[in-house]
């Protein structure tokens, strides 16, 4: 029995059509969901639907009877960082509890250096987990998962076509984008072969882009000069105010921003190559199919 968390969120429903699309038996998986009427869909294909919750340990150790492998879907809380590292420990705790044989985790890139990064926190919170996890004695598989491709469209903005513009401070820093799909996919290999117990993978892309690349991308595809801005942390903190944009989003832009100028995410590898048998998808690929 193999059991996804988070299976009506954007990777864990994507990680359940992939391991369908391996031949599991529907029968064999098992969806960890907080509201049961969302997963209906999966319920009719046959999956087993268990209703629990990251803060409600009793359910998640009901859930995880039987279980043989756990994909643990980072939590997607938006609250204080300190909640998602709690999330993940319980269910880590309740899995243990389960006498579950096998967790495999999406963690997130890291480098040398990244305590002194921008995302710190958010880093700190993969790594609490991870040695969490290494010290719970259960039989792990990391995956450090390279940054979405999909935030580049959150960072240029819905109206890069019409402003002709990006504006973002990222500076010269670059990134290893990878599709969310193709990490699910990943998850989805590990879950099905072998050879994967205490290890940690390394998730990116194989080559990194920066911002002067996705704006020449963008061009190509619309016909028009898309030019690239990087103002300096202060002078964009004060256009996004002027503009209307809530303050929750300015701080997520600039924490995001800042770090890719210090190049938290360039971290290029080929085992997402080898897991997927193919070349993940390029930048430049993704860039054509949303933009024309």
């Amino acid at each position: 029995m193999i059991l996804v968390t988070g299976a009506t969120g954007q990777f864990g429903a994507k990680a359940v059509e992939h391991l369908l699309k391996k031949g599991v038996n529907p029968k064999g998986i098992s969806v960890l969901v907080r509201d049961a009427t969302k997963a209906i869909s999966l319920k009719e294909k046959g999956i087993h639907i268990k209703e629990g919750d990251y803060t409600d340990h009793g359910s998640m150790v009901e859930a995880f009877i039987g279980v043989d492998k756990l994909l643990l879907v980072s939590s997607n809380n938006r609250e204080a960082i300190e909640n998602r590292t709690l999330h993940h420990k319980n269910v880590i705790k309740a899995a243990k509890e389960a006498k579950v044989n096998h967790i495999v985790y999406t963690s997130f890139v890291r480098k040398a250096g990244f305590e002194n990064s921008a995302i710190a926190d958010f880093q700190n919170s993969h790594v609490e987990t991870e040695n969490c996890l290494k010290e719970s004695g259960i039989d792990y598989t990391i995956l450090q998962n390279g940054i979405y491709a999909e935030m580049i469209l959150a960072f240029v903005g819905d109206k890069v076509a019409e402003n002709e513009s990006i504006l973002f401070p990222a500076e010269e820093g670059k990134a290893s984008w990878v599709l969310r799909e193709e990490l699910a996919e990943a998850a989805a290999y590990v879950l099905t072969t072998e050879d994967h117990k205490n290890k940690t993978y390394s998730l990116t892309n194989t080559e990194s882009i920066g911002f002067n690349t996705i704006a020449q991308d963008i061009s190509e595809v619309l016909n028009k000069k898309v030019k690239y801005t990087s103002p300096d942390i202060n002078e964009f903190k004060a256009i996004m105010e002027k503009a209307g944009v809530p303050e929750m989003y300015i701080g997520m832009f600039t924490m995001w921003g800042t770090a890719l100028a210090e190049q938290t995410m360039d971290k290029e590898d080929d085992t997402l190559s080898n897991f997927l048998n193919r070349k993940p998808t390029s930048v430049r690929q993704f860039i054509t199919k949303v933009y024309s």
